[in-house]
C-alpha cells in the first residue's frame, strides 16, 4: 500500500483516493479524469509527444505525399 502525506494533518493511501473517486457522481468523476489528462502527461509516450510537437511546428507531410513523392534531398 502506498501512502503519501497530504498537507500536515493526515495521510491518504492511493487506494483510498481511488475509492473516493469511484464514489463521486459521474459528472465529478469526469472532472477528475479531465484534470488528470490535462495536467499529467507522464502516460503519453515521448515519441508521441515529439510527433505532436513536430506537427504543431508544421514539420509534417500528408501520407499520400510521403508515399508517392520523392524525398527533397533525393531530387
Amino acid at each position: 500500500m502506498i501512502r503519501r502525506r497530504i498537507g500536515y494533518s493526515f495521510v491518504v493511501s492511493v487506494t483510498e483516493i481511488i475509492e473516493q473517486i469511484k464514489a463521486l457522481p459521474p459528472n465529478e468523476r469526469a472532472q477528475v479524469a479531465k484534470f488528470v489528462v490535462e495536467n499529467d502527461d507522464s502516460w503519453i509516450p515521448e515519441l508521441f509527444k515529439e510527433g505532436m510537437a513536430d506537427a504543431e511546428a508544421g514539420r509534417f507531410v500528408d501520407l499520400d505525399t510521403a508515399l508517392t513523392k520523392p524525398y527533397p534531398s533525393d531530387q
